[in-house]
Order: structure tokens, then C-alpha cells, then sequence
């Protein structure tokens, strides 16, 4: 009974051990990817949500630098989103682990390492869930202040020549007084739509661009960094070029703080703007996704691996 007992507390402990490396891995994988793409990200959401200000992407570019710089402009809503992708990652990646888990104690699979792409892909479909609970309120504040020039602009509630400065504790603090614990989760059921094919997509992408990158009896996690990056930047294309008219739909509904539907969103830019409006943004979002989530990638899979050695060793 001993025995059995110190099994199982290990088995326990060992869990633990790993969703915590997957969540820290997470963590530091979403802090790399902000950094590298959060200027193209900006340029996407102001494309998304106001489409006919700009003439294309390198003129919002441009005119988000001309007119407020790096740092207000083309990082505008970075602590947000350092807050929404580690929330996000460490969330989504500690799942994504627990997800492989349970699928592959159902499938009698001893290890997950021996999970299908079509396995893995369900995983993440799963662990996307439980990252979209935390995302949503994040990500909210971001799309936020990544328009905020634009709102005032819309809505003529600045004076010509003043701006109306509002940072992301202070916005967090006004949606809160002005809508309640709710108004930080608009768009939650759009974002949840977006998140869980999504995340079905890019788990997917990412493990099949990995088997076929894996020479004859080598693992997949043997492959190298060059390889690593190049299957996270297949996984991310595939991710946004599938969830792109939901990602547009749900920036509309944060930014503008509609009440409406997610399908009558939907109808609306359709049949107001044309169909091509549902993918305004695409190519930032596509020229910011390969190195971003490359890094994203890689950051986590060498995070982990270091940390598993250094936790076997010690």
C-alpha cells in the first residue's frame, strides 16, 4: 500500500511539475511574441475596426508613427497585451498539456508524445476554451487603446488638437464604474468562436509542419530551432487565415462596445461594406504572424526542454 501510494503521489507530483513548466514556457512565449509583433497588430486592429480611414497597411503604418509615435502609436496597448498573451499562453499551453493528457487516457496512449496531429489538434481546440476566459477581458483593453485616436476621432469627442490620454488601469477602471464585471467580457462569445477552430487549426498546422520536417528516425522534438520556427509560422498562418472574419467581427465589437450579435455584426459589415471587409488586415497580420509566432514557438519549446533537463539533472 505504501507502495502504491508513493506511485501515485509522484505520478501527482510529476503532473504538477509539467503543467507548471508548460505554464511558465507559455508565459515567456507570449512575451516574446508582443514584442516582435505588436506594432503589425496595432495596424490590424485599426484596419479591422476602422476600415476606411486608411488607404492601406503601410499608410496606417505610417500615420500611426507620423502622428503618435512608437511608444503611443505602434506599441500603444503593449502592457495590455503583455498581460493578454501571457494570461493567454501560460493558460492555453498549460492546457493545451492537460488536454493532451485526458485525450490520450481515454485512447489508452501511454505517452502524448504519441498523439496524431489530428489528436493534438483536439487538444488544443479544447485548451483554447479555458485561455479565451482569460484573454477576453485583455485583449478587450488592448483593442481598446490600440483605436483610441480613432474612436475620438468617430465620435468628435476630443477638442482639434487635444488628445484625450487614457491608459489601460484608468480604461479598466472606466469600463468597470460604467458597466460592471460584465463590460470587461464584450465580445467573449465571439472571442470563444474565434479562439477554439482557431486553436484546432494551429495546434494542427503546428504538428503536422513538424512531422514532415522530422528526418527518418528522429523525434519531432529533435528537429532544431530553424525547423521549430518554420512549423509555428505554418501553425500561425493557418491560424489567422481560419479565423480572420471572426477576429474582425470581435475587434467591431470591443472597440465600438456593440451590443449586438456576433452574426448580425456580421451581416452588417457584409452587407454595408462587401465581404472584402471581413478580411481588412489580413496582410499585417500574416507579415507579423511568421517571425511572431516563430519566436512564440520557439521560446516555449526550448523554455520547456531546458527546464525538464534541468529538472531530471538536478
Amino acid at each position: 500500500m505504501t507502495f502504491e501510494f508513493s506511485e501515485k503521489g509522484n505520478q501527482q507530483l510529476k503532473n504538477i511539475k509539467i503543467g507548471l513548466i508548460d505554464f511558465i514556457s507559455g508565459s515567456l512565449g507570449g512575451i516574446a511574441l508582443v514584442y516582435v509583433g505588436q506594432p503589425l497588430d496595432t495596424v490590424k486592429v485599426k484596419m479591422q475596426t476602422f476600415p476606411t480611414m486608411y488607404k492601406g497597411m503601410m499608410n496606417c503604418f505610417l500615420q500611426t508613427l507620423k502622428t503618435d509615435g512608437i511608444m503611443r502609436g505602434l506599441y500603444a496597448g503593449t502592457i495590455p497585451a503583455l498581460v493578454a498573451n501571457v494570461a493567454e499562453n501560460s493558460v492555453l499551453f498549460a492546457a493545451y498539456g492537460g488536454c493532451q493528457k485526458v485525450i490520450s487516457n481515454i485512447l489508452g496512449i501511454k505517452k502524448i508524445e504519441e498523439l496524431t496531429s489530428m489528436q493534438n489538434a483536439w487538444a488544443g481546440f479544447f485548451a483554447a476554451f479555458f485561455s479565451s476566459l482569460t484573454l477576453c477581458p485583455t485583449e478587450l483593453i488592448k483593442c481598446k487603446l490600440q483605436a483610441v485616436r480613432e474612436v475620438q476621432m468617430e465620435t468628435k469627442s476630443s477638442v482639434i488638437g487635444v488628445r484625450k490620454e487614457i491608459g489601460p488601469w484608468g480604461l479598466t477602471r472606466q469600463i468597470l464604474e460604467q458597466q460592471g464585471i460584465k463590460g470587461l467580457f464584450t465580445g467573449l462569445s465571439s472571442t470563444i468562436a474565434r479562439e477554439m477552430p482557431g486553436y484546432f487549426f494551429f495546434f494542427g498546422g503546428y504538428e503536422v509542419t513538424r512531422e514532415l520536417l522530422t528526418n527518418p528516425n528522429e523525434s519531432k522534438d529533435d528537429i532544431g530551432w530553424q525547423k521549430t520556427m518554420v512549423a509555428g509560422a505554418v501553425g500561425g498562418s493557418v491560424l489567422w487565415l481560419v479565423i480572420f472574419p471572426a477576429d474582425v467581427i470581435k475587434s467591431r465589437i470591443q472597440v465600438k462596445n456593440l451590443k449586438t450579435p456576433a452574426l448580425v455584426v456580421m451581416k452588417d459589415i457584409v452587407r454595408n461594406e462587401g465581404i472584402s471587409s471581413l478580411y481588412n488586415g489580413l496582410k499585417p497580420t500574416l507579415i507579423r504572424t511568421v517571425p511572431a509566432t516563430a519566436t512564440l514557438f520557439v521560446t516555449y519549446e526550448y523554455t520547456k526542454k531546458f527546464m525538464l533537463d534541468f529538472f531530471e539533472n538536478s
